[in-house]
């Protein structure tokens, strides 16, 4: 009985500490959304996109034109000029796969290059609201993430917002 009591007493503060702790959420999602650099990220990226669409159009102008040329004169050519111009199809074919695996893992890098400075500054203002607020806790709202949120959360979003310069 007596380890029971002891027991009871040294986990009586952890209750109470448990009790005060400020618990905030943010929105991550909607504080990126209103933020300049994503946009400007986003026009980034588009432009990259677009230049690899270009070089991807022509290339398979390229083949097309080949394979039309190919298609039209086979019967008149002889089978070692048959055999080279496969050949040369197959390889504008690996090219353009390559081509499309390169662009994508270009693509995936840049934007992972420059997300993360926007990540850096959001983590920097939620810490810094934390800090100002007195959180214990800041959660992220973002669906999946947050299972309940009660009446008594406290949404820091508008202050990491305001923290931001954002509207």
């Amino acid at each position: 009985m007596k380890k029971l009591i002891i027991f009871l007493l040294m986990i009586l503060p952890l209750g109470v500490f448990a009790q005060e702790a400020k618990v905030a959420i943010v929105n991550s999602n909607e504080i990126m959304a209103a933020m300049p650099e994503l946009t400007a990220m986003q026009e980034t990226m588009k432009q990259m996109n677009d230049k690899y669409a270009g070089e991807m159009k022509t290339m398979e102008d390229e083949y097309q034109k080949k394979y039309s040329d190919f298609i039209a004169q086979q019967d008149s050519m002889t089978e070692n000029i048959k055999v080279r111009r496969m050949q040369e199809l197959q390889d504008i074919e690996q090219r353009v796969q390559n081509f499309m695996q390169v662009a994508r893992q270009d693509m995936d890098k840049k934007q992972q290059e420059l997300l993360a400075p926007i990540q850096d500054k959001v983590r920097t203002a939620i810490k810094a609201v934390g800090d100002e607020k007195g959180y214990a806790y800041i959660f992220d709202n973002n669906p999946g993430i947050v299972l309940y949120t009660g009446n008594a959360a406290i949404d820091a979003t508008p202050d990491v917002k305001a923290k931001l310069g954002l509207k």
